[in-house]
């Protein structure tokens, strides 16, 4: 076991240093930087002093030097914690995600949580009424959910919500407590706002564990062992939940630790931008927009970490959860 897990981390170490260079570069190559987008806005404003600000930025960010001398630069000071400082923000890199990271982490949670209290349960449900009226309309809602991109349905909720409610939902809170410091309130208009996002979320993800849980059930409760437990007079729901549900539900681990984790980090982009969330998502999508090499550099190191991390846990847990998978 611990050779595994040596051998593993030593493959995680080498695939983080490709994945930070290999990405560091590819978001060096479209032509120009973020400061030839700096200086056309000052310009425009009428700046006129602005070429002698941006040579000023580009030797503060060090992007007068060639591109490995500044990987270089970057990645050392990555190892000692320090991610350099956002173009866009001129700040850290390291304070701008600390402050959107506890909004991605709740959020994530909470879509998480929903998905697999709905999903485990209903995918279990269809298969054991195979055919009937309920696994019917389980599939149908599925399907729909599995075809509706997250993007959609947080546009058709904003209108709802402004056009029927007359409310607005977008961002996690309400503008009077955005920079409030937090409170008993702070907290409640938070759950209050939270819902409907990781609700959101939840609908594709819920409608694609329905689905595979379902299929795997049905296959597992075809097994010998499943024959075999009900041939010694063990209850239908003892055999369905203690024995088949246990193999049948190895797929949705990996699903868990190989995608639900790594949401933690970046979450749905997309959704997040239409709902104007605070988390980091949007966040990563404005780096790239903007050439903001070492804000988006280190979001995207930290994406592969954490998805090589949560792959490293599925497998320890599949192997603790089913005597047939041996680490060797």
């Amino acid at each position: 076991m611990l050779s595994y897990i040596t051998r593993r981390i030593l493959y995680m170490l080498v695939m983080l240093v490709l994945v930070s260079f290999v990405s560091f570069l590819i978001i060096d190559l479209p032509p120009g930087d973020f400061l030839t987008m700096k200086l056309q806005e000052l310009q425009a404003r009428g700046d006129l002093s602005a070429a002698l600000r941006i040579d000023d930025y580009r030797a503060r960010y060090k992007l007068d030097q060639p591109l490995m001398e500044r990987y270089w630069n970057w990645i050392s000071n990555f190892i000692k914690g320090d991610f350099g400082e956002s173009f866009e923000f001129e700040r850290p890199v390291r304070e701008i995600i600390g402050q959107r990271a506890v909004m991605s982490v709740v959020l994530a949670l909470s879509s998480i949580t929903i998905v697999w209290c709905i999903a485990i349960p209903i995918g279990v449900y269809s298969a054991t009424h195979q055919y009937s009226v309920g696994d019917q309309i389980i599939t149908t809602l599925s399907f729909l959910g599995l075809g509706m991109p997250g993007f959609l349905l947080a546009l058709l909720v904003l209108f709802f919500a402004m056009m029927v409610l007359k409310q607005d939902v977008g961002g996690l809170f309400s503008r009077e407590f955005q920079d409030a410091p937090w409170s008993l309130a702070k907290v409640w208009d938070l759950l209050k706002h939270l819902w409907i996002p990781a609700l959101i979320s939840s609908v594709t993800g819920a409608a694609g564990l329905v689905r595979i849980m379902r299929g795997n059930l049905l296959e597992t409760l075809g097994q010998p062992f499943v024959e075999a437990a009900r041939a010694r007079g063990l209850k239908n729901r003892t055999v369905t939940w203690k024995h088949a549900v246990r193999v049948a539900i190895n797929p949705l681990i990996v699903i868990l630790t190989t995608e639900a984790l790594p949401s933690i980090v970046a979450g749905d982009a997309l959704v997040g931008t239409v709902l104007n969330l605070p988390t980091i998502g949007p966040l990563f999508v404005r780096a790239l927009q903007v050439q903001d090499m070492f804000l988006a550099g280190t979001i995207l190191v930290f994406i592969v970490l954490v998805t090589m991390i949560g792959a490293l846990i599925g497998d320890l847990a599949l192997a603790a959860l089913d005597p047939r998978i041996r680490l060797d």
